[in-house]
This record gives structure tokens, sequence and C-alpha cells, in this order.
């Protein structure tokens, strides 16, 4: 039987042929266009934000911001001066910046007022010198040689006493710990610290020298105390520096530093250093012992304050009267920066990092550098300027009072 091959067909799936690839769309001109459009922008946006930065710093800062988020409900005109309102009191009261509000001490009131005039705080006292001494957030008002002591915040009356002997000075540090000098029986002086709440947890009493004044560091860690009295026959000034972590409750000073024959007149403790600003000159102690300073013994000191962050500010004449004068800024290495003033002055005030200069018809605010940083010209009825760390001012008259925001 003759074989007979046959041809099977192969059933086996070949594999598919993939399909020829479709080229790539090139991206759109216009879409090319658009992207470097957009960079571009962004480019120019940062470019003129350098720039504007650059040639407006002084108005264009935080500070700046800060004022339109604090004062954008108050109503002001073109000037950037808000309607004055009529305060209960005159030109002889105390005055003083708490928490961007107005605080008045009279002899029988105390008085706290917002920037529209809306009085918060009306209290009835009895004092017959009254002091004010703030740390931006509270302020203590006291009787000088008197036993009447208040501390105000948050609007409102915190704490009060009037069992206090004989007040020589209060003062607040940035946490609210209270220091108070008093005079006592048997004593030269005595100095009392108290906590945040008010409670004493400190007290000094000395009897070798005369206190003059005390200050808590704003970190609570150590006690300044200026005494005077007397170094071979001649007036001298001392500052005397306490630990307060010991515990004991037998304290002594751990440096005593030698500050000359200049009576002090102002005093700030800050976490590192005391500033004493007295007749004479200035001096910065650190806690170390070390101290610098500038003397001014051969010229009048008219006006002076410790209010700025890391400067002192004296106003001083070769004269005690006349418009001729030099505006001092000294920082804390007794470095100075000096500005010759033809005008007279009548209050100067610093917070922050401004300095206000108050004349007959126009208020100057300057920078730390004594820059100038803004004018307001027509302020022939305003006595006393207070200024606040944002470089917003208060200016008061004889019965009137009204916000300024540069």
């Amino acid at each position: 039987m003759e074989e007979q091959n046959q041809l099977k067909p192969n059933t086996q799936p070949q594999p598919e042929q993939p399909e020829p690839e479709q080229p790539s769309k090139p991206r759109g001109r216009l879409s090319r266009f658009l992207v470097h459009v957009i960079a571009t922008l962004i480019v120019l946006a940062a470019a003129l934000c350098l720039v504007a930065a650059v040639a407006f710093r002084d108005s264009l800062n935080l500070d700046s911001a800060k004022r339109w988020f604090t004062y954008r409900s108050l109503l002001r005109g073109d000037n950037g001066r808000a309607e004055s309102f009529v305060y209960d009191g005159d030109l002889t009261d105390t005055f003083a910046v708490l928490d961007g509000d107005l605080l008045t001490c009279s002899r029988n009131a105390i008085s706290l007022y917002s920037g529209s005039g809306t009085q918060y705080i009306n209290e009835s006292v009895s004092m017959e010198n009254p002091v004010v001494n703030t740390n931006g957030s509270l302020a203590v008002v006291y009787d000088a040689g008197g036993s009447s002591l208040y501390v105000l915040g948050q609007r409102t009356l915190v704490w009060s006493t009037d069992e206090l002997e004989s007040i020589l000075s209060a003062r607040l540090n940035k946490n609210g710990q209270l220091t108070v000098v008093t005079q006592s029986s048997g004593y030269r002086g005595t100095v009392s610290v108290y906590d945040a709440a008010y409670s004493p947890v400190m007290r000094i009493d000395l009897s070798s020298a005369f206190v003059m004044d005390a200050a808590l560091s704003d970190d609570g860690h150590t006690l300044a105390i200026l005494t005077v009295g007397q170094t071979n026959g001649s007036f001298a000034t001392s500052l005397e520096l306490y630990d307060m972590s010991y515990s004991s409750g037998q304290y002594t000073s751990d440096f005593t530093c030698q500050l000359g024959s200049s009576v002090v007149l102002e005093t700030r403790h800050t976490a590192s250093s005391v500033w004493a600003l007295g007749d004479r000159g200035l001096t910065v102690t650190g806690h170390d012992g070390r101290s610098s300073g500038v003397s001014w013994a051969d010229k009048h000191l008219r006006r002076y304050t410790l209010g700025g962050d890391g400067f002192a500010a004296v106003l001083l004449g070769k004269y005690r009267a006349g418009s001729q004068a030099e505006l001092w800024v000294v920082d804390e290495s007794g470095q100075r920066k000096t500005l010759d003033l033809n005008e007279q002055v009548l209050s100067i005030s610093a917070a922050g990092r401004y300095l206000a200069v108050l004349t007959g018809d126009r208020l100057d605010i300057y920078t730390d550098e004594l820059e100038l940083y803004d004018t307001l010209e027509g302020t022939q009825s305003a006595r006393v300027v207070l200024l606040m760390a944002d470089g917003s001012a208060i200016l008061i008259s004889a019965d009137t009072a009204g916000f300024y925001i540069p």
C-alpha cells in the first residue's frame, strides 16, 4: 500500500504584528508661549518686590503691617491722625502707653482710653505723687512717698494694695514680676520682689546705704539694687547685683559696681544688663560686672528716655534753656549717634526701634539710627508725645489726646 504524504496547514496562531507607532504631536506654540510669559512675569514680580523692599524698607516693614491690623477700625484723616478725644485730666497728669492704650494718672483718678476715646478704666484714687512704670502689657501706678500701689492690665485693675510703707519705686519686668522699694523703720531701704501673682518671694533690708531704686531682670534671674552713700567723703552711687536662685533667705550681692557721683534718674534692667541713666551720663552694666557708658558731664541734660529697645536717647544743651540742643542716641556699648537741633523740643519718647521728637509745630519720628522715618506737620496744640513700638504715637494737649499712625 503506497503511503501518501499529505501536507497539513500550520494551525498555530501567528504573533500579531505591532501597529506602527504614530509620531507624538509636538507641543503647541501657544503652550510654549504661555509658559514663557508666566515664567517671565514671576521673575519680574520677584525683582519688583526686591526693589520695593530696598527703596521703601522704612515704610513697607513689619511695623507697617502691624499698624494696619491694629488700627484698621480707627477712623483717621489722610495725614494719619485720628480724631482727638477729651481725656479726664490735664498736662500735670502722668501719662503712659499701656498695651496700645493711653493711661493717664492724676492725684484722684487712673484712667485708660482706647485710640477712639473709649474709657475702659476710671479708678478713683488718692495719691500725692503718682508715678507710672510699664512693661508693655502691664502697668504699675504708685504714690511716691505714700502707701498706695495699683497694677493694671487687660484693660482692668489687676491688683492693688495700700499697706506699703513710703514707696520709693516700683517696677515690672517683662514676666510681670514686681519689685518695690520702700522705707522701713531701722533700715535705709527695703527691696521686696513679688511673683506674677503678686505674692512676696524675696525681701532684702539694707542698712549700709540708702536705696534709690531696684529692678528685676526681664528673665527674673537677677536683681539690681541702686544705692547712694559716701566714698572717701564724696557722694557715690553703687549698683549691687543679686542672684535670685539662692533660696536660703540670706541674700548677698554677687557684684558691686561703682557708678561715680552721678544721680541716677532712670533705670532699666534687661535680661542681660542694667541701664542706669543719670544727670552726668549713662552706664550699662552686664551681669558679669563689666560696664560701659558715655558721659555728658559738660552739658545740661534736658530730656531723656530709656524706652527704646537697645538704646537710650537724651537731649543735651550747652545751656539749661534755649533752642539749640543735641539729640544723642546711645547703644549698649556706649557708641553714640548725634543730631543737632535748632528748635524748642517739648517732648521726646522712644519705643521699639523708634524715637519721637515733638517741637512747637511738628512731630518727627526717627529710627534708632537717627534716620528720619516720618514727619507730621501742624501739631501746635500738642505738648506731650508717647511712642509705641510699632512707630505709632499719641499726641497729648491740655485737654485732648489723639493717635497718629504713620
